[in-house]
């Protein structure tokens, strides 16, 4: 198959190392210095490139904040019978775009990054396809991702959003408070270094996407779920009461088995 990836960041790159020795894989990115350390890939800059190589996939790895731009520029130099896809991890604006782009599509969300994941074992991570794309894309990417030994779930777009609000923005707000209430400690105990690792590789993230994962209309339910837990643990501290504090601490160890 011919794919065409568009955007050589760590994403981008990942995917065609991993397609590049069973498929003809282009890269397109506008910034030439991103192309220089591709390997075994059609470097690509200009649009008008895309054309003559024909692509019948199209995986948008773009910065979230510019997959749906992405998208459009490179849609006048396609087949109508190109699929389209995105591994965005904020669908906002997505199903909207597919409905009037007049292409097949398929929507999936690798839930690893190149921050945290070893990508060279991915079999503990998970991965998301939307169960409202199209079948033959759901098909090459089930195929994929299971050759990447991921753990694959299928949600609807609705759901996938929810998801992303409870298994991303929990962690996120909460490193967040972490990090605005830290201070510099000459002798950091082991789980306030293990803290301190999370929130450096936090901070690397795109402001963008960290913004528009917090931004997720299911956010603020789970942000009050957090006020409400620390105003019942703040409660049980200044009480100093053991009783309720056995019992937070037996419902902690229930929520994490």
């Amino acid at each position: 198959m011919k794919i065409l990836i568009l955007g050589a960041g760590k994403m981008g790159s990942f995917f065609a190392d991993v397609l590049s020795f069973k498929h003809e894989v282009a890269m397109f990115d506008t910034d030439l210095q991103r192309l220089r350390f591709t390997f075994n890939t059609i470097r690509m800059s200009r649009p008008e490139e895309i054309t003559d190589f024909k692509p019948e996939l199209v995986i948008n790895a773009a910065t979230v904040k510019y997959t749906i731009d992405a998208f459009k520029m490179i849609l006048p130099y396609l087949s109508k019978n190109c699929i389209l896809s995105d591994i965005a991890s904020v669908k906002t604006g997505l199903p909207e775009f597919y409905k009037q782009a007049g292409h097949p599509f398929v929507s999936t969300h690798p839930m690893f990054g190149p921050t945290f994941a070893n990508l060279s074992d991915l079999s503990t991570q998970n991965t998301i396809i939307i169960t409202e794309s199209d079948h033959l894309g759901k098909v090459f990417f089930k195929d994929l991702y299971n050759e990447l030994h991921l753990n694959i779930f299928e949600y609807s777009f609705k759901e996938h959003d929810e998801t992303i609000a409870y298994s991303l923005s929990i962690p996120f707000a909460s490193t967040l408070v972490f990090a605005a209430v830290m201070k510099h400690q000459d002798a950091p105990g082991t789980t306030f270094k293990k803290h301190m690792s999370i929130a450096r590789g936090l901070s690397s993230e795109d402001d963008y996407l960290l913004s528009e994962i917090l931004f997720n209309p299911h956010t603020p339910e789970q942000l009050e779920k957090i006020r409400t837990e620390l105003s019942t643990l703040l409660e049980i501290v200044k009480e100093k009461d053991n009783i309720k504090m056995t019992q937070y601490l037996k419902k902690f160890r229930e929520n994490i088995k």
